[in-house]
């Protein structure tokens, strides 16, 4: 294993569960939003608003390239990481990439009260539903696998990924 990257919609779980598994794996963790506002020495919702949803992207393809080393590790992605062609190929090119799937109704729950995310302030469900809808598809390309999320506590789902990982490294077949 050099690289596993965790994808999905915000509220999927991708930072709990990937800081679960770095402690289990004995790896370091690095989560590209967190990279990008160390780099930029402001948050993502300033950076949206002040420089633009382009430039988040361009930054999150930046980071990408930087990470995609031999060194062991797992990276949380921006839920919107897997919009660019560019960033799926570097992750399937360079690491074992999980999707994180969670029911929308559970997304919504989790997400209700968060001011953090920039796409989904002052959204109504509906508008988060399509930008879901739009991004479901591209998870699936991403993924080597998938391991659903809603009823699981994130214990489970690190003994699920862990599970499927050393499958993955016996060259069994990982169908999800």
């Amino acid at each position: 294993m050099t690289t596993i990257f965790i994808t999905g919609f915000m509220g999927a779980g991708k930072t709990t569960i990937g800081k679960l598994l770095a402690a289990q794996l004995h790896v370091p963790v690095i989560d590209t939003d967190v990279y990008i506002e160390q780099q930029e020495g402001t948050a993502i919702s300033e950076i949206f608003r002040h420089k633009g949803e382009a430039y988040f992207r361009e930054a999150e393809t930046a980071v990408l390239q930087k990470l995609c080393t031999n060194e062991r590790k797992l990276v949380t992605t921006g839920g919107g990481i897997i919009m660019k062609e560019k960033n799926r190929q570097l992750m399937k090119q360079h690491g074992s990439v999980i999707f994180l799937e969670a029911d929308l109704a559970v997304i919504f729950d989790r997400l209700k009260d968060d001011t953090s995310r920039p796409l989904i302030q002052n959204q109504e469900q509906s508008r988060i539903q399509q930008l879901y809808e739009k991004r479901l598809p591209l998870y699936k390309e991403a993924a080597d696998f998938i391991i659903h999320t809603t009823n699981q506590t994130a214990e489970q789902v690190a003994e699920e990924v862990i599970q499927r990982l050393k499958l993955e490294r016996n060259g069994e077949t990982n169908t999800v």
